[in-house]
C-alpha cells in the first residue's frame, strides 16, 4: 500500500505563501488553538519532504532565530526531529538537521519511490514548486491549506498556485481554528 503524500501550506485569502512589508510569522494571526493543532499534526510518525529552497531556508531561518521567536514554535522544533528526505540536486549534505537524508534525481522519481517504501505518511510544508509538479504527477494524495484571514496585495510573496496545472478539489476536512483561520483539506484531482 502506497504512503499518503500531503501538501501542507499556509496561505493568505488571495493565495500568497508569504508577505513582506511589516507582516510578522503567521501574518501574526496565530493564537493557542492552531500552534497546539499544528504540534498535534507533526507529533504523529511521518517523514517530511522538502525540496532544496525550502530546506535552506528553514535551516537559515532557525540558524539566525532566538529561542522566543514563533521561528521556535514547538510544532517547527518537532518537525525539525522528524525524519526528512530532502529532494534537490545541489546539495551535498544536510548541515546540522538531525535526520535528513539528501537524494539527488526528479522530484517526481523520488517521491513515487518514498510513496512505494514509506511505512509511514509523507508530509511537506512549503516546497511550493515542487509540490506542484507532484500534484500535476498525480502523486499528492492531500492538499491542506492553512488559510489566514489576510489579503496581502501589494506584499504578498510566493504564490503558491501560480502556474499550477487546474484541479478539481473534494473538501474531505475543514476546521476553524482561533475563530477566524480555516484549515481546508482537499484531495486533489487533475482537472481534465
Amino acid at each position: 500500500m502506497a504512503a499518503t503524500y500531503t501538501f501542507d501550506v499556509f496561505s493568505s485569502l488571495d493565495g500568497f505563501g508569504a508577505a513582506g512589508g511589516d507582516w510578522t510569522g503567521y501574518w501574526g494571526k496565530q493564537g493557542p488553538e492552531l500552534l497546539a493543532h499544528r504540534l498535534a499534526l507533526y507529533s504523529e510518525e511521518q517523514r517530511m519532504v522538502f525540496g532544496a529552497t525550502t530546506f535552506r531556508m528553514f535551516t537559515s531561518m532557525l540558524a539566525s532565530s532566538t529561542e522566543e521567536s514563533d521561528v521556535r514554535d514547538p510544532w517547527v522544533t518537532r518537525m525539525t526531529r522528524l525524519p526528512m528526505t530532502v529532494v534537490s540536486t545541489t546539495l551535498e549534505d544536510s548541515g546540522d538537521w538531525p535526520d535528513a537524508d539528501i537524494v539527488s534525481g526528479d522530484a517526481v522519481d523520488v517521491v513515487a519511490r518514498l510513496k512505494r517504501e514509506s511505512e509511514v505518511p509523507l508530509r511537506s510544508h512549503g516546497s511550493l514548486s515542487m509540490n506542484r509538479s507532484l500534484m500535476a504527477a498525480g502523486l499528492v494524495d492531500r492538499v491542506q491549506v492553512t488559510l489566514f484571514p489576510v489579503i496581502t496585495g501589494r506584499t504578498g510573496l510566493d504564490p503558491i498556485f501560480q502556474g499550477a496545472a487546474d484541479f478539481d478539489l473534494d473538501l474531505i476536512e475543514h476546521r476553524t481554528l482561533d475563530g477566524d483561520i480555516q484549515e481546508l483539506t482537499y484531495r486533489p484531482t487533475l482537472h481534465a
